[in-house]
Parts: C-alpha cells; structure tokens; sequence
C-alpha cells in the first residue's frame, strides 16, 4: 500500500496536516508500507520536516492508493479511483459541497469522511478540542481589545499552544471579566483548558448570581435549558425531542458579562438567547465568543462568520445589526469559524496520534470493526447504502 500525505488546497488556506513526520515515520515502518507528502509551501509543517524523518517529497500523487487531507479536496485536484480521507462536509447536505461528492462519485472515488469515524457513537478523530483552545482564548483577547485593559498576541501568531499560554501568565484580570462556558463536550474541554491555564477563578453555576470579582463558570445542558411545562429536566427526552424545551441562559445573563459558546447545537432545540433577549435590560453580556457558530442561530449576536485575520465585530442589539467591535452600545462577536487552524502544529499533532491510534490499523486489518465501511460516503461510482439519501443533494448540485 501506498499513502500519499496531500497539502491543502481549499481557500483560505489551512496550514493543518492530517499527518505530521513522526506520524509518518511511524506509520512506514509499522506497517511496512510506503508513504510519500506532497510538497507545500502553507503547510505549518515544513517539507524538510519530513525529508528528515526519512519520507519522500512528491508532487504527483496519482500512484498512491490511499490519499489523506484535512478540508475539503477541490474538485480538479480529486485523482480517479483512489481512497480519500478529509471532512467532506456533505452528510448533513451542505449545499456548496453537493458538486464535490458528485465529482467523488463520478470519479469512483472512496471517500472516507473523518466526522463519521465513529466507534460505539463515539468520533474517533475530532479538532474539537483545538476550537475551543483558541476560541477562549480569543474570548479573553477581545475582551482586551474592547475596553483596551490588556492586549494578547493573536493566537496564530504563535509558534504553538505553549507560547499562547505564555500570553496569559501576570495579566491582572478586571473584576468585571465575569464569563459563562456552555458545553460539556470536546469544545468546552479545550475552553476550559484555556480558562486554567489564565487562572480565571472558576465558580459553580449555582454561585453565580452571588460571586463577587472576576470568574468563569461552566454551563451544562442542564443549565442553560429547562422544560417549558415547569416538569423535571431529561436530558434523554430533550435530546430525543426538544420540542417540550426552553431556554434557561437569561437566569444566567445578568450576572455575566463574557460568554463562550462551546455546546453542540441541534437545529430543533431552543435558542440560547435570542435578539429579543439581548434587548432586556438586564443582558449584562458584553462580548460573545462563538466558538459553536451557527449564523443567524442559538446564538443571536452571531451575524456571519469572522475570519482569523479580522476576528471581532460587534452587534448592536437595540437595531439588530452588525457595527464596530469598539461600539460601546455594541456587543463585541467573535465567530472565526476554523479556529484549529490557528494553532496548526499542535492541532495536527493531537490528530494525527488519534489517526495513528484508531483509525490507521483499520486500513491493514481487513477494517474488523467496520469503522472505514461505516465512514465511507461512496465508493465505486455510487453512493454507499446508508448514505443513499444524498442522491437527491447531489442530483440538484
């Protein structure tokens, strides 16, 4: 077998490696199998990175048989009758890739989609953790910019995750730098790390509305939505139906002043605050930190997606508009959609260990426990059983 490592090609550009040298390295005398990288000048990885870990630079991938990326492969580099893995983003049938899976498919392509990599319900492989790293953090960093109290290097600008931490030591944080994290998955974990490592005293939900000073507290599902019928909350029933729900987030509102989006969000459950919210008198929250970023979505202050570049904008919720981060009536947004794309080197790192772990022996065991067969969107020139449903998305691409 031989696998080629691609560069990235999707705009903007992503410096992330599925991959990284010592991966590689790893993986050609594990299995005795050959592997080769694609040359690449944006890759936070240097080529001579992996020159020195002893494999081979090559332009042409067209004799590999299996082909790993990160983001979205364009459509006139796809290479005819290869094994691909990446985030495809067309499962969920998001419209502006329905032509990519059809390309796959007419190539007789398999497409192996990193989000469903799944072992008992559970992702085996995620940059989740990564997202909410950088999001807290440029939480804190607007908050900075805002109200001019500290100023933090941009995360991208660092050489890695250390550095980033390094930014947070000896800062004396204002009192009013009072936040709530929703979420309990991958995202919030990384968050959390990030509001450690700047030794933000951290509070339970119920101290709240009583803590003095600056702190952070975590907020679980359980928090932030209650039944709408006053009945005990469920956490099976709202997420087999979250009809019979409402939002609990105002509770919490008035007594905060930077929020950090990192729960998972169903489309058919409540919003966490909406623009009629955010017009109350007592919506204390000044800044957002959406790391979750569903535009126009549970979060009302989330207008659009912001880039790594120009991170922050601001919402003024009395006209229900997009204006200056700095507006003072404004609520100051940060909505950077690839956040892991902002620490490349350690965010790579993290994925590779857990594609070396979980999902490479599948490729040379005869995949035992089905994970590729259940992750593979289509093969062969057609659509796998279980994603069938996608021929009508691709049939109106």
């Amino acid at each position: 077998m031989k696998i080629g490592i691609i560069r990235e090609g999707k705009v903007p550009i992503d410096k992330r490696v599925a991959l990284i040298p010592a991966h590689a390295a790893a993986l050609k005398n594990s299995y005795n199998c050959e592997v080769v990288v694609q040359p690449s000048s944006i890759r936070a990885i240097t080529d001579k990175e992996y020159v020195n870990h002893g494999i081979a630079l090559q332009e042409d991938m067209s004799d590999c048989d299996v082909l790993f990326g990160v983001k979205e492969v364009p459509i006139q580099d796809l290479i005819p009758n290869k094994t691909y893995f990446f985030f495809s983003h067309t499962y969920k049938q998001q419209p502006y890739n329905a032509k990519l899976l059809s390309a796959c498919i007419d190539r007789k392509i398999r497409l192996i989609d990193y989000e469903l990599l799944k072992k008992n319900g559970n992702r085996l492989v995620a940059f989740g953790r990564f997202a909410g790293l950088v999001g807290a953090y440029n939480g804190l960093r607007g908050w900075g910019e805002k109200y001019g109290q500290y100023a933090l290097k941009p995360a991208h600008e660092c050489r890695d995750m250390q550095e980033m931490f390094d930014q947070l030591k000896g800062i004396d944080w204002p009192a009013d730098l009072r936040i709530l994290l929703t979420g309990k998955g991958r995202v919030a974990s990384g968050a959390v790390e990030t509001l450690q490592a700047a030794g933000i005293p951290e509070i339970t939900p119920k101290e709240v509305n009583t803590f003095e000073g600056c702190f952070w507290s975590q907020l679980d599902v359980k928090h932030y939505y209650k039944t709408s019928d006053g009945s005990p909350f469920d956490r099976k029933s709202l997420f087999a139906d979250p009809s019979g729900y409402e939002s609990n987030f105002m509770r919490y509102a008035p007594f905060a002043k930077l929020y950090i989006a990192g729960h998972y969000y169903d489309s058919r459950a409540p919003f966490i605050f909406t623009r009629e919210d955010a017009k109350l008198p007592d919506f204390a929250i000044t800044c957002v930190a959406d790391i979750s970023c569903d535009i126009d979505g549970p979060v009302a202050s989330t207008l659009r997606a912001s880039t790594i570049a120009d991170p922050f904008y601001g919402y003024l919720a009395a006209e229900e508009k997009e204006v200056r981060h700095d507006d003072p009536e404004a609520i100051g947004v940060m909505a950077v959609d690839n956040l892991p794309c902002e620490l490349p080197r350690d965010a790579s790192l993290s994925f590779g260990n857990d594609l070396m772990a979980h999902v490479i022996p599948a490729l040379f065991d005869g995949d035992k426990d089905r994970i590729l067969f259940r992750a593979t969107e289509c093969e062969n020139g057609a659509l796998t059983k279980d994603f069938e449903y996608l021929q009508t998305y691709i049939d109106q691409a």
